[in-house]
């Protein structure tokens, strides 16, 4: 056996009982209603009494169509509040091209329709959201009553602080309503095509995160707002191809690498009588707003400030509208993750903050007066979020991966720091959200599908089940069950030394005698983490029961084991990545039962650039690949994503060129599928145009298959039944003997 090999447990996800006859599993009911999943939910809330858990559920014919629902944790009953329908009056939601463009961002809620989001309000006697672009509100016990009944649309919907009024978006301005008159104000002023107040820009929803561009003063006085300019922001022209033929010309503004981005200012605005003064953010104004939160006095606004090589992350304290000052900086050589965890505490002088200073995110305490500092937490391991602090108790709780990088759990520290509490006890991933008492446990492992239930905070003991979701008779699942792929984790060694999480699918009742082709299945761009033990039933246990052996292997650049284990594709995309990629077709190789000679990959998005850069690199090891909307050239990307991970277009060297597919496209042997939605508007449909053309000059064969009207996710249940199969013909043609 090769040393540097790490062999993992065997894993299956059979029932106690599993189905009498077996029934195939096919590309058509993976894609189909209802969701093969079982019943799964999304939205999950704890009213602020909580009293109430809320979330989102799909409808049985519709898995992509959201209602609104509550669980009630006495008598463990869920009920549906809103059902989307009745307020579409049956008909389809319209949306309009911004808020499409805002759902593709927000992955969360891309391809979904109905009651997408919502908000509770304070008093924990009203529920919030928006509709096919108006504004409804859900009176605990009454009707829902329409707020808004416009052409115009309403987005980034909210309840201020107090519960006093309503706040929204519209025509990029930002407006509220006051709930008790009715009365509507519009905040803001000055919104043209290219200036915007409230709103987050495209890079700052695409890469950073941040989905909203106004936040409230705990006292509902006053309300923070980012105003853009994207006046000089890169026109470019993109034409969408639609299913029947047409052509939409559109011009999109869109920040390619090293372009001008977007000019930014926060200003503050009083609601008493919309007078707005500005925040001072410094000189530089090649910045990137990352993070704005309010301090307790509701006079002074927290600005979380990035450089553009995002290599420097600036926490000003500000005057609500003037002069700020500098109460930290994060610094890194590689760059600064950005996050959500900043917490200030009720006496005002008390602030949580996570930083990667020692190589792996920990949670600080400073004293904002003193500037003194406690660490909370250590250790080569990630905390991934701060999600309630008890200042009664004086306990931190917090999600992250002590156990292990493929784990997730909820543990417990006190505000002094010292001993840690593990809370959730499963192995698998666990998502939680936590209230007073008790906390909501979204949670799925390789033989459990998601399951949410309620957890007593102290102890992780169970209250009670929202969605049990068990593999039983009941559940979609269970008639495939006695089928499925076996499942395998482990760890191979990288050409360093590092150690690389697998997760293996193998053919169902597999002869170790015979040889089975196999297919490796990377993402491998940054924060893109695919190997983590939990619940997932995808292409690659189509391919798995269809004879092939199938590695998802979590290479270098991954998060949640450390900045440098990230930074190692810095400045240098395209290698470190393949590399470690070709060591797990290499252990693969190993195995008594691989066809080593017919090794195959595919990849969506960075994964597609990667089955490109597998077959122009090591065309040796890898006989066929699938590339879904993959990037070719990374001058066409944008800036904020671009520039972290490969800096400046014009700084010193090539790293540009080394890192495009083009330099190495010569050494294409093997046979290759590139599929790409044709109104693509992340990935352009350019970076495939472009490579079309080189491969076509270089007498290169390949296959191509479009997707007319399609975006970077290629959406719809028939849409995706295609591309699946066209992938699946792809991989027995070329891989199978």
């Amino acid at each position: 056996m090769n040393k540097s090999i790490i062999a993992g447990a065997l894993m299956t996800a059979m029932p106690l009982a599993a189905p009498l006859t077996a029934e195939e599993f096919t590309i058509e009911r993976l894609e189909a209603s209802p969701n093969i999943n079982g019943a799964t939910v999304q939205g999950l809330k704890i009213a602020p009494d909580g009293r109430r858990i809320t979330f989102l559920r799909g409808k049985a014919e519709n898995a992509a169509q959201l209602d609104l629902w509550e669980f009630n944790a006495q008598t463990g009953l869920s009920k549906l509040l809103v059902d989307s329908a009745t307020l579409l009056d049956g008909g389809a939601e319209e949306l309009s091209e911004e808020e499409k463009a805002r759902r593709e961002r927000n992955r969360a809620q891309a391809g979904k329709t109905g009651i997408v989001a919502y908000n509770w309000s304070a008093d924990s006697k009203s529920l919030l959201f928006p509709i096919s672009g108006d504004v409804y509100v859900l009176p605990i016990g009454g009707k829902v009553k329409r707020l808004t009944d416009t052409e115009a649309y309403e987005t980034d919907i909210k309840f201020s602080p107090m519960g006093s009024y309503v706040s929204f978006i519209r025509d990029r301005e930002l407006y509220i309503v006051n709930i008790e008159t009715g009365r509507e104000t519009k905040l803001t002023s000055g919104a043209t095509d290219t200036i915007a107040n409230g709103m987050a820009e495209f890079v700052a929803q695409e890469e950073l995160n941040r989905f909203t561009g106004y936040w409230w003063s705990p006292d509902e006085t006053k309300v923070a707002f980012e105003q853009f300019d994207e006046s000089n922001v890169l026109v470019k022209d993109r034409y969408e191809v639609q299913p029947d033929g047409g052509v939409i010309s559109l011009k999109q503004r869109y920040p390619e690498a090293g372009s001008t981005n977007v000019d930014v200012q926060l200003g503050v605005v009083t609601v008493a009588d919309q007078s707005v003064k500005w925040v001072d953010l410094g000189a530089e104004k090649d910045i990137y707003l990352a993070r704005v939160n309010w301090l307790s006095d509701s006079k002074h606004v927290a600005v979380q400030r990035l450089n553009r090589a995002q290599t420097q992350l600036d926490l000003l304290f500000a005057e609500a509208g003037g002069a700020s000052e500098t109460f930290l900086s994060e610094k890194s050589d590689i760059w600064v993750n950005v996050d959500e965890n900043i917490r200030f505490l009720g006496d005002g002088t008390t602030m949580l903050w996570t930083s990667e200073r020692s190589g792996y995110r920990h949670i600080y305490r400073y004293n904002t007066e003193t500037g003194e500092i406690t660490e909370l937490t250590s250790g080569d391991w990630v905390v991934s979020g701060i999600q309630r602090v008890d200042e009664q108790t004086g306990t931190v709780y917090f999600t992250g991966h002590k156990d292990s990088p493929i784990e997730r759990h909820l543990y417990a520290v006190s505000l002094d720091g010292g001993d840690i509490h593990k809370i959730t006890l499963d192995e698998g991933w666990h998502g939680v959200t936590v209230g007073a008492e008790v906390f909501i446990d979204n949670f799925s492992s390789p033989t459990q599908p998601p399951q949410v239930t309620v957890r007593n905070l102290s102890d992780g003991g169970l209250r009670s089940t929202v969605l049990a979701n068990t593999l039983d008779e009941t559940h979609p699942y269970y008639r495939y069950t006695s089928t499925q792929a076996q499942q395998r984790f482990g760890t191979v060694k990288a050409d360093d030394g590092t150690d690389l999480y697998y997760r293996m699918y193998l053919p169902p009742n597999m002869d170790e005698n015979k040889k089975y082709p196999a297919v490796m299945a990377p993402y491998g761009g940054p924060h893109g983490q695919r190997v983590q033990k939990a619940w997932t039933v995808n292409f690659n246990e189509i391919l798995a029961r269809k004879g092939y052996v199938v590695m998802v292997l979590d290479n270098r650049g991954m998060w949640n084991r450390g900045l440098q284990f990230e930074g190692h594709i810095k400045d240098a995309m395209g290698t470190v990545e393949v590399a470690d990629q070709v060591s797990g077709a290499n252990y693969l190789k190993t195995l008594p039962y691989i066809d080593g000679d017919n090794i195959g990959t595919w990849g969506w998005s960075y994964g597609g650039y990667m089955t490109l850069m597998q077959m122009f690199t090591a065309p040796d090891v890898f006989k066929a690949g699938v590339a879904v909307s993959p990037v070719t050239d990374w001058r066409l990307y944008d800036t904020a994503y671009t520039e972290r991970y490969l800096s400046h277009p014009d700084a010193p060297g090539s790293v540009y060129a080394n890192s495009s597919v083009f330099k190495y496209a010569d050494n294409l042997k093997g046979n290759l599928l590139v599929m790409h939605g044709m109104a693509d508007d992340n990935v352009f449909f350019d970076h495939t145009v472009k490579l079309l053309s080189v491969l076509q000059n270089k007498g290169k064969k390949f296959e191509l298959m479009t997707y007319p009207g399609k975006k970077h996710g290629i959406r719809g249940a028939k849409t995706r039944t295609h591309l699946w199969n066209q992938a699946l013909d792809f991989f027995n043609r070329s891989l199978k003997k």
